[in-house]
């Protein structure tokens, strides 16, 4: 079955840990930490298949080197706490061969990350099976928190944006200092962008799959996004497997069976729910329609048998509490029957659809829109390279600078065959247009999501009325004595 993993971390200086270690470690390689002058030894660790550092076109040559690369990001952090690396753990699989693996993560590396500036020193792993009792391909990702600025030279992760008052003088605090925020220089550390590399890794292998006719299929949503209540389980890992296979318990293949355990109990209530809800639907045509609509009527037995049971004073004064909450919401609705209440309730979800609707394509046309930005960005950037290549007349000189300016004429082919069919008339792009349309997405996303937090706050309260009433319509069904009582 195709395992979806993605972790992301962060490599901090703490302790004597420093990101060559944390290189070291991940390449299987010996490394030389210059700050704390001594060796991070990781010769002898199995399972690294393959190890590459992936250069943007302004980074210095010699950072293709593991020891040079990360003795200079060291070098550059000063604070003792300093965040070194973004560090990313992910899932290959198993449906495709190590070679297949191997040249998907690059070339997601080279488009997602690299693309955006960033250094990309990744490794490939394959443990024995017979460590963790199933392959576990997967491979490590660390990239350096501080960007390059053009000129190839480490550059700042933030800078300050001043507080500025309605004359656009800066605001000052009490001691006198300007007030100011931190604002990062990059969005590699946003949760937006992470979010971004875990869907389009599920794209990636998604294509690979279907280019292969691999009918599995992984999903970078949570289980709560896709809507699926149960509870994911923890990874084990190949000594915790070990361990278990052994009849060693441990606290994680404990706390996984819980889950487990817990996600078949909440398979059965679902069940049961759906036939509950059922069981509505035909009590609501069995009984005549003036008394079995009537919610006060309902509600109110059903509250009297919750205080019948009910231990203690205070639970009965909070029964009568949410009773009264209750039947106040249903008068300030205007829902007096079962059928009002079915009949708002299926438009409320309806509402709710059309907006999420709504939000999902918003994202999906600005995720198009930054697309364009970037390559019209790049276009921008690397045309001028292209520019000199064509002024070059004789074809030996033009040669030699092609093959000179190789990853810039790459990525100015790229940004080319993506940008074609935008192009308008006069050779220009609508980048103004696009970013205006941008800001009006992230506008209507905003405000659309502002609306739909208290109609899902509302779909909650109806769902517990809901249950309720059907609880209530139950009971009354078995027992006809009872709801005699009722109609009276």
């Amino acid at each position: 079955m195709a395992l979806y993993h993605f972790h992301a971390d962060l490599i901090r200086r703490s302790k004597g840990q420093s990101a060559v270690a944390a290189a070291a470690y991940r390449a299987g390689e010996k490394l030389h930490c210059d700050y704390y002058g001594n060796d991070a030894d990781y010769t002898r660790k199995g399972g690294v298949i393959c190890s590459e550092i992936l250069l943007p076109a302004h980074a210095p040559p010699e950072y293709a080197d593991r020891e040079t690369l990360w003795n200079a990001v060291e070098q550059t952090e000063k604070n003792g706490r300093a965040q070194l690396a973004y560090s990313y753990d992910i899932a290959l699989q198993n449906e495709l061969s190590m070679e297949e693996n191997i040249a998907l993560a690059r070339n997601y590396l080279m488009e997602q990350f690299v693309s955006r500036g960033m250094i990309v020193d990744y490794a490939v792993h394959a443990p024995d099976p017979r460590d963790g009792g199933i392959p576990n391909p997967h491979f490590h990702v660390l990239c350096p928190v501080r960007p390059l600025d053009e000129a190839g030279k480490w550059g700042a992760k933030q800078h300050r944006v001043y507080a500025l008052d309605e004359s656009g003088n800066r605001i000052l605090d009490a001691a006198g200092a300007p007030v100011f925020n931190a604002v990062p220089t990059t969005d590699w550390g946003e949760k937006e962008t992470l979010l971004h590399w875990r869907e389009e890794w599920a794209n990636y292998v998604n294509r690979a799959f279907a280019e292969k006719g691999i009918p599995c299929r992984i999903d970078h949503r949570s289980y709560e996004a896709r809507g699926i209540e149960e509870r994911p389980s923890v990874h084990e890992g190949p000594t915790v497997r070990a361990m278990e296979a052994k009849g060693i318990q441990t606290d994680v293949g404990n706390l996984n069976r819980w889950i487990r355990s817990t996600n078949a109990a909440l398979q059965r209530l679902r069940s049961k729910i759906g036939e509950l809800l059922s069981l509505l639907g035909e009590i609501k045509r069995e009984l005549s329609a003036p008394q079995s609509q009537k919610l006060a009527d309902i509600l109110a037995a059903y509250y009297g048998q919750r205080n019948a049971g009910a231990w203690s004073n205070k639970a009965k004064a909070g029964n009568l509490k949410q009773y009264a909450a209750t039947v106040n919401y249903l008068l300030e609705k205007k829902l007096y029957t079962v059928d009002e209440l079915e009949a708002y309730a299926s438009e409320l979800y309806r509402r709710m659809d059309t907006m999420k609707a709504e939000i999902n394509q918003a994202k999906a046309r600005g995720k198009a829109l930054r697309e364009l930005l970037y390559y019209a960005e790049m276009y921008a950037d690397k045309k001028p390279v292209y520019d000199q290549v064509n002024a070059i007349r004789f074809k030996g000189r033009r040669e030699k600078f092609k093959a000179e300016h190789e990853n810039e004429l790459h990525w100015f082919y790229q940004a080319h065959r993506k940008l074609k069919a935008h192009v308008a008339a006069d050779g220009k792009l609508p980048v103004a247009a696009w970013r205006r349309e941008l800001g009006e997405l992230e506008q209507t996303t905003r405000r659309v999501s502002a609306e739909l937090t208290p109609i899902g706050d509302e779909w909650k309260k109806l769902i517990g009325i809901r249950t309720s009433v059907a609880n209530t319509l139950h009971q009354m069904e078995q027992s006809p004595r009872r709801q005699q009582e009722v109609e009276r």
